[in-house]
């Protein structure tokens, strides 16, 4: 009999969810909840071939998951027939308590609501998510995936910041990392690719030495380098707005600039919301979506021309600076809604990065496809490959929350 796991992920006014196959790797089924709180709502739900589209007021995060459930019965796949195991929930923070996937319990919803502060745009709507899927399907185990997870082993040179000790201790600073799932999940498929293996092969080399920078780069972005399979560098640290630039987030800033802001009449929430809502590709070009950049780039616009400036000169600082720690590339990886789609991103992040052997072969690179893929140039093992990796966050989640389940 088949087995699924339901894999929900839970946004302050959203409710994404997945009825996944670990084991195929295939979505069976899913969708999202939209303006959860607002005087209208609405749900998707993708089974199949087949969309249905519901328009109705979402109170909170109860109905929602009530919604769903419908949806389920009304237009199927029936979850009573589903064979589901488990429901797997994503939680972007675990603080230095979650560093794996977690069975639920009253202890641990305190746990993950204990480190609000940490992630308060994104741990209160996770506890929520937790909260009323455990009371409506309470027959099933429910596990936590932590984004933080996987960068959770960060050499101690990478994790932390040249703080007092005796601050960062009390505050729990550190350098955290988010995606981590999306990482975790590339760069595992990135070792296993033919042409990877067949590269290491080549040259003698087993995979605990393969050195991979991966860039996940969507509306949020990060930067990871990994060594052998375990991180060793990532640019989101202590909250995600670290790192690169994003769709409404700077990445890289001066923190001096918040006490400028502050000094001069901003309060600590407008200068949050600034830097979380306001900042990035929206802050220097009007709008965060990179295919509106592109458009108005492409009309002339100065202001979105320097945008893309600014967004490329950041990923190849990054890629450079990796490339030290690392002691070299193997592999750089493209991931994620920006990654997979726009070759320009690709080609003008690679393009200045010749001295690192990083090549781009211009058909491969705009060629569409749903499949990991090599897209640089040239021939030879010593030469670092460029590959694009679709990422699946809800597969990864789902197969971890399955090997929980089954190993417990």
């Amino acid at each position: 009999m088949t087995q699924t796991v339901l894999v929900l992920n839970s946004g302050s006014s959203s409710l994404k969810y997945q009825l996944v196959d670990p084991a195929s790797g295939q979505s069976v089924a899913g969708g999202i909840v939209e303006r959860i709180g607002e005087s209208s709502g609405s749900a998707t739900h993708q089974s199949g071939e087949s969309e249905t589209v519901r328009d109705a007021p979402v109170p909170d995060h109860g109905a929602a998951l009530r919604l769903v459930l419908d949806l389920f019965d009304e237009v199927g796949p029936s979850l009573a027939d589903a064979g589901i195991t488990a429901v797997g929930h994503r939680v972007v923070h675990g603080g230095a308590v979650f560093t794996e996937p977690t069975l639920v319990d009253d202890d641990v919803v305190t746990a993950v609501r204990d480190l609000v502060p940490l992630a308060p745009l994104h741990n209160p709507a996770a506890v929520k998510g937790i909260e009323v899927a455990r009371e409506l399907l309470s027959h099933l185990p429910h596990v936590a995936v932590f984004d933080t997870a996987f960068f959770a082993p960060l050499p101690a040179a990478a994790a932390t910041y040249a703080l007092d000790r005796k601050v960062m201790a009390e505050h729990g600073i550190r350098r955290y990392g988010f995606h981590g799932t999306s990482h975790e999940f590339v760069s595992a498929a990135v070792a296993d690719h033919p042409a990877v293996v067949a590269k290491l092969a080549a040259e003698g080399r087993g995979p605990e030495t393969l050195r991979q920078v991966v860039l996940h780069l969507g509306n949020g972005a990060s930067a990871s380098a990994v060594l052998g399979g375990r991180p060793v560098e990532t640019s989101m640290g202590f909250t995600p707005l670290e790192g690169l630039v994003m769709g409404t987030r700077p990445g890289d800033l001066d923190p001096g600039i918040v006490f400028h802001l502050v000094r001069t009449g901003m309060s600590a929430s407008d200068v949050d919301t600034l830097l979380n809502k306001r900042s990035g590709l929206l802050g220097m070009s009007g709008v965060n979506d990179m295919r509106e950049v592109r458009k108005l780039a492409g009309t002339g616009d100065a202001d979105a021309r320097l945008a893309l400036a600014v967004y490329l000169h950041r990923l190849r600082k990054y890629v450079g600076a990796y490339a030290a720690v690392l002691g070299g590339i193997d592999v750089l990886t493209f991931t994620a809604g920006v990654g997979e789609n726009d070759h320009r991103i690709r080609s003008g992040t690679v393009r200045d990065l010749k001295f690192l052997g990083l090549t781009i072969d211009p058909a491969a690179n705009e060629a569409r496809s749903d499949e990991a893929r090599v897209v640089s140039a040239g021939s030879g093992s010593e030469k670092p490959l460029v590959m694009v990796v679709p990422t699946n966050e809800e597969l990864a989640i789902a197969r971890q929350a399955m090997e929980l389940v089954e190993g417990s």
